[in-house]
């Protein structure tokens, strides 16, 4: 198409697009890639001169190497996170993204209720302390951790029940 003048790209382009679509579309199963490698294939057209009878399968062929390509490289990005333990690998959709993001700021005002102590003993615990060493960080005696904890735990799911807003004013 290289030596033919624009009518004719033009011509080519309304005639093959819409068939290209919907076959990358079966392909991808994704409507703006599908756009986007249809896209790709007729600015590579650009760059040949070929028989009006070559180009519709040319065209073809060259946007289903374009959905290999993509996929391949998809999955290789997709290997590389996976192997350096990066998030994201598996994004959950948005709407549970958001609620955990609020449960993350729910608990972490429900921390920000409890006492220093009783903060760190909640945290120590949840990062697989035994409880003689939990006694250590915090400076009690061991057997009155499990105490401990038992009442911090109560005080965070009261603070947690009761919202972020409450509790404001207290001290």
């Amino acid at each position: 198409m290289g030596g033919r003048g624009d009518a004719e790209y033009e011509a080519a382009y309304k005639r093959l697009q819409p068939s290209l679509y919907r076959y990358l579309l079966r392909l991808t199963g994704d409507p703006d890639l599908a756009e986007d490698l249809a896209q790709e294939s007729f600015v590579r057209l650009l760059d040949h001169e070929l028989p009006e009878a070559e180009i519709r399968p040319w065209i073809f062929a060259v946007a289903t190497n374009l959905v290999r390509d993509t996929a391949r490289t998809r999955e290789r990005r997709r290997r590389l996170l996976q192997e350096r333990g990066e998030p994201g690998t598996h994004a959950p959709p948005a709407d549970e993204w958001v609620e955990r993001a609020e449960r993350i700021e729910l608990v972490r005002a429900a921390l920000g209720k409890l006492s220093e102590r009783d903060r760190k003993l909640l945290l120590l615990r949840e990062e697989g302390f035994k409880y003689a060493e939990i006694a250590e960080v915090i400076g009690v005696v061991p057997g009155s951790v499990g105490t401990l904890v038992a009442r911090a735990l109560r005080r965070f799911a009261a603070a947690y029940s009761a919202g972020p807003l409450s509790h404001e004013n207290e001290s």
